[in-house]
C-alpha cells in the first residue's frame, strides 16, 4: 500500500485551484509529512505552507489512491470555524504545554501571546501569574499550559494526568539546544504528543536558526522543511515576529489531530494549581477535559470534595460554566488537592463523601501500587497490564550508549517490547526518575550511579534504578525478565551519606574519618562506598562507628560521627561515604 494511502474506501475529495500543503493533507486526511514525501517523489520540494497548484495536488493524491476533482468556484468560501461531527463529540480548543531551556524565552513567548491576544481592555490584568489562559485566533480558542517546565509537566503525568494535546519547545536561536532542551524533548515523546520547535530571539544579531536545526537533527527532531514531520517556527517574543504563524501552525496540528470532547456529559477535568487562599478557603486552577462544569456542581477531587461557589476565568472575570479544553480557577473545595488530580462532577453531596470515604479506605488497605520491576515484569505482561518496557538508559561514556540500546531495542518478549526513553552519558538524576515515573517504566544504569537526589526520589516514588558494569549482564536479565526467566537478584539499597569534614590518623586503631551524616542514616552493620569526586575508589565495610567516645549503631542525619572501614585507610576531606546493605528482589 502506498504510504499515507486511504485505509477504507472514499468518496471523491474535492480540491480547491489553489491550496497549501497543510491544506491538503486535511482534505485527504493524511499527516503533511506524507503529502511533503509524495511531492518529494515528483522533485517537489514544499514545506507546510507552501502553496500547490490543482495540477500537483492532483497528481500527489491519485498516488495516494484518491479520487479528486476541482472545487467548484461558487462552493469556495470556506466557512468559519471546525465542522463537527455529532456522532463523534464536538470538536474542542487544544491544550498546548510550552517547554524549553532556561532563560531561552518561554516565559516572554507566553505572554506576548497573551499581551496579542487579548483586547487593549482587558490587557492591564495579565502581569499576574495564572496555570493556564485561552487565547482566541481567527475565531478559533488555544490553551496554554503556563507551568514551571517539563518536570511539572511530567509530575503531572506521573499522577496519570494527560493534559496535553500539543508540546512547543523553545529554542534560542542565539544558543541553540541545550540539556533542557533535549530532557523537555524526551518528556514530550515520551508522552506521545505532537511537538512544534519555536526558534526564539531570532532577531539577536547572533541568532543561527539552521545551527539550531542541525541540533535538532542530532537529537532525531528533523524538522519539515528538512524532509522531517516536526513544525518549526521562527519567533521572537521581544518584536512579537512570528507569532501569528506560530498560533495558525499549532490550530493545523490540532486540525490533524482532530480533539473531540462531549460537552454534554458530567465534566471531568484536571487540577493544574492549587493553594490555600486565607480568606477564601481552597482555591484550584482546573481544565475542564470533557462535559461542562457549572457553578453550584458537587465535585470531587482525590480525597477533597464540595460544591462549587464560584468560578473564575483566566481574566478573573465570574463565569457560571466552563467547556471543555477551558481553565478556569474554582472555589468551595474542602480542602487543597494536588496539581493532577482528576476532578468529576458527582450527583450530589452524599454520593461525593462515599467516594472519598471508599478512596481513603482503598488507599490506607493497599498503599501505592507496586512499580515496574524486572523482577515483576512478566507477571504484568501476563496479565495485560502493560505492552512496552520503558527505560531510561545512563552510561559512563557516550561510546557505551548506543551499542547498549541497540541491543535493547532489539529485545522482545510475548507482546512486549522496550522502549528506550532517554540515552545518554552521566549521573543518574532526579530527571531520569521522573521521566521512568512518568511513563511507568524503569532507570538502567552502566558503570554509572545515581545522584543522591535521584536515590531518594526513587526510593520515595518506588522507581527501581538497577545498575551493571558488564553489557551482556544488563542485556540477559532485561530479556530475562521479558520472558519470564529472570532469577531472583539482590539490589543495594542506600541508607544514607556521610560527608568527610576531617581525617584522624591513630596509632593504634588506624585512620578515622570524622563525618556529618548528610542525608538518611550512617549504620555499623553496613556496607560503604568511599566516593570522591562522584566517582568509587573503594568498597569497605564499617569496622566501627562512633559519637564523641561511644561505640553506637547508627547516626541520623545532621549529625557527626567517626567511622573506620575494615580494610580503607585513605581518606581525604571532600569524600563522601555511602552506606548500603544488600536485600534479596524477587
Amino acid at each position: 500500500m502506498v504510504q499515507g494511502a486511504p485505509t477504507r474506501e472514499v468518496g471523491p475529495v474535492e480540491l480547491a485551484p489553489q491550496m497549501t500543503v497543510g491544506e491538503l493533507a486535511e482534505s485527504l486526511g493524511v499527516a503533511a509529512v506524507d503529502v511533503i514525501k509524495g511531492l518529494l517523489k515528483e522533485g517537489i520540494f514544499a514545506n507546510i505552507n507552501q502553496t500547490l497548484n490543482y495540477k500537483v495536488a492532483e497528481t500527489v493524491a491519485t498516488d495516494m489512491g484518491y479520487e479528486v476533482s476541482e472545487l467548484p468556484q461558487s462552493a469556495l468560501a470556506r466557512p468559519a470555524g471546525l465542522r463537527l461531527k455529532a456522532d463523534e463529540g464536538a470538536l474542542r480548543p487544544p491544550v498546548v504545554t510550552v517547554m524549553g531551556h532556561v532563560d531561552h524565552g518561554k516565559t516572554s513567548l507566553l505572554d506576548a501571546i497573551r499581551q496579542t491576544n487579548v483586547t487593549a481592555r482587558e490587557a492591564g490584568g495579565i502581569t499576574q501569574h495564572i496555570a493556564a489562559y485561552q487565547v482566541e485566533v481567527e475565531g478559533q480558542k488555544i490553551t496554554f499550559l503556563d507551568t514551571p517546565g517539563h518536570e511539572a509537566f511530567t509530575a503531572m503525568r506521573a499522577r496519570g494526568a494527560h493534559v496535553t494535546d500539543i508540546a512547543v519547545i523553545v529554542v534560542a536561536a542565539d544558543d541553540g539546544v541545550m540539556p533542557q532542551t533535549i530532557e523537555a524533548l524526551d518528556h514530550a515523546r515520551a508522552a506521545g504528543v505532537p511537538i512544534i520547535i519555536a526558534i526564539n530571539k531570532i532577531d539577536r544579531p547572533d541568532a543561527d536558526q539552521e545551527k539550531v536545526k542541525r541540533q535538532l537533527a542530532e537529537q532525531n527532531v528533523l524538522v519539515e522543511e528538512w524532509g522531517g514531520d516536526t513544525v518549526c517556527v521562527a519567533v521572537s517574543a521581544r518584536t512579537k515576529e512570528g507569532l501569528p504563524d506560530l498560533l495558525e501552525h499549532i490550530l493545523l496540528v490540532a486540525e490533524l489531530e482532530e480533539l473531540k470532547a462531549d460537552p454534554d456529559r458530567k465534566a471531568e477535568g484536571i487540577v493544574v494549581e492549587a493553594h490555600l487562599d486565607p480568606q477564601r478557603g481552597a482555591m484550584a486552577d482546573v481544565l475542564v477535559q470533557t462535559g461542562t462544569l457549572r457553578l453550584g456542581d458537587v465535585v470531587v477531587a482525590a480525597e477533597s470534595t464540595g460544591r462549587l461557589k464560584a468560578m473564575y476565568d483566566d481574566r478573573n472575570r465570574h463565569v457560571t460554566r466552563a467547556e471543555p479544553a477551558m481553565p478556569v480557577k474554582i472555589l468551595g473545595l474542602g480542602s487543597v488537592p494536588q496539581p493532577g488530580d482528576r476532578l468529576t462532577v458527582v450527583a450530589d453531596e452524599k454520593a461525593a463523601r462515599s467516594i472519598v470515604e471508599e478512596r481513603v479506605r482503598q488507599r490506607q488497605q493497599e498503599g501505592r501500587a507496586a512499580a515496574v520491576s524486572l523482577t515483576n515484569l512478566f507477571d504484568r505482561i501476563q496479565t495485560g497490564q502493560i505492552k512496552e518496557l520503558s527505560v531510561v538508559l545512563k552510561a559512563d561514556v557516550q561510546g557505551s550508549v548506543e551499542p547498549i540500546r541497540s541491543s535493547l531495542q532489539k529485545l522482545e518478549g510475548d507482546n512486549v517490547r522496550v522502549k528506550v526513553l532517554r540515552a545518554q552519558a552521566g549521573s543518574i538524576t532526579e530527571s531520569d526518575v521522573m521521566l521512568a515515573l512518568a511513563s511507568g517504566g524503569l532507570v538502567i544504569g552502566f558503570n554509572s550511579r545515581p545522584e543522591p537526589g535521584a536515590r531518594r526520589l526513587a526510593d520515595l516514588e518506588k522507581v527501581e534504578i538497577r545498575t551493571y558494569d558488564v553489557i551482556y549482564k544488563l542485556v540477559e536479565d532485561i530479556e530475562a525478565a521479558l520472558k519470564g526467566l529472570l532469577e531472583p537478584t539482590f539490589v543495594d539499597v542506600v541508607e544514607g551519606h556521610a560527608a568527610v569534614r576531617q581525617v584522624f590518623k591513630l596509632s593504634r586503631r588506624g585512620t578515622i574519618a570524622g563525618c556529618a551524616v548528610t542525608d538518611g542514616r550512617a549504620l555499623r552493620a553496613a556496607q560503604v562506598r568511599v566516593l570522591r569526586a562522584g566517582e568509587k575508589i573503594a568498597e569497605d565495610r564499617v569496622a566501627g562507628l562512633k559519637r564523641f567516645k561511644d561505640d553506637v549503631r547508627e547516626v541520623a542525619t545532621n549529625m557527626e560521627c567517626g567511622v573506620a572501614l575494615e580494610a580503607f585507610q585513605e581518606f581525604a576531606e571532600g569524600d563522601v561515604l555511602e552506606f548500603y546493605r544488600r536485600e534479596r528482589q524477587g
